[in-house]
């Protein structure tokens, strides 16, 4: 690699892990089109490959200082990541079969519906005491199982952690509020990346030298990424719009541009 693709992927890395950090979730969505655009990784499936393992390792370095501030739902966190792990099994053994091209298209087309759904305002009244006990089982379980199915399905298929889609489903499915979803959600993105890394790796998708660059810019990221949450905590919404935006609108350009 020369010395511009080492800087792109290190600057790479260091935004995914920025976003992990303050959100918990959307730096995966990114890495595909960061590693195919800026850094220059010409196949789509080593791109979602590579970004599988490095999103993994950041998630789990992003985890540690979330679990440190008590913003983890562990048995909640447990259920969606075992729900999601079969699904994003055979998500990535689908996408693996699919055209890299349309497989692309169909990614940008995600981060559009994504991006827009992003810019509406969430009222679902808040639970911040919910726990998965037996008592509440019956109701939580049957919200949990399925959505943690579905997200899973489609971070395997598209190479992604999920955080996106895991926050919003675990609010969804339990009404906790957000600090302690993007929290939550890092469990989850960490056991999808891993069943879906893991897959690319055995089929000899992952770029092992950018995946390393990625991994130490995204270890710095994350540690900005917790800092300024702290900061941002009173803004999570406007912060949380203002990411929907930059999300659709690199969706527009995935899907208009050919690789």
């Amino acid at each position: 690699m020369d010395t511009a693709a080492i800087v792109a992927a290190l600057a790479s890395g260091g935004v995914i892990g920025l976003i992990l950090g303050l959100v918990g979730g959307g730096g995966s969505i990114l890495a595909v089109p960061l590693l195919i655009y800026v850094v220059g990784v010409g196949s789509p499936h080593a791109a979602i490959g590579t970004a599988a393992v490095a999103v993994t390792v950041n998630a789990l370095a992003s985890l540690i200082g979330h679990a440190r501030a008590g913003r983890v739902k562990w048995r909640c966190a447990g259920v969606f990541a075992v729900s999601g792990t079969i699904g994003a099994a055979l998500g990535a053994e689908l996408g693996k079969a699919f055209d890299g091209k349309r497989l692309l298209a169909l990614f940008g087309l995600l981060m559009i519906g994504v991006g827009a759904s992003m810019l509406r305002k969430r009222r679902t009244a808040e639970a911040p005491d919910v726990r998965l006990t037996r008592d509440s089982a019956a109701t939580l379980l049957p919200r949990l199982v399925p959505i943690g199915l579905g997200v899973g399905l489609a971070a395997g298929f598209f190479g992604i952690g999920g955080g996106f889609l895991i926050v919003p489903g675990l609010i969804l499915a339990t009404a906790m509020p957000l600090p302690f979803a993007i929290g939550t959600s890092l469990v989850v993105v960490s056991a999808l990346g891993l069943t879906t890394a893991t897959s690319y790796a055995l089929s000899g998708l992952v770029d092992w030298g950018v995946t390393a660059l990625l991994v130490m810019g995204g270890v710095v990221g994350t540690v900005g990424g917790i800092a300024t949450g702290r900061l941002l905590a009173a803004r999570k919404g406007l912060l949380e719009r203002s990411f929907g935006i930059v999300v659709a609108s690199i969706g527009f350009y995935v899907t208009a541009s050919p690789i």
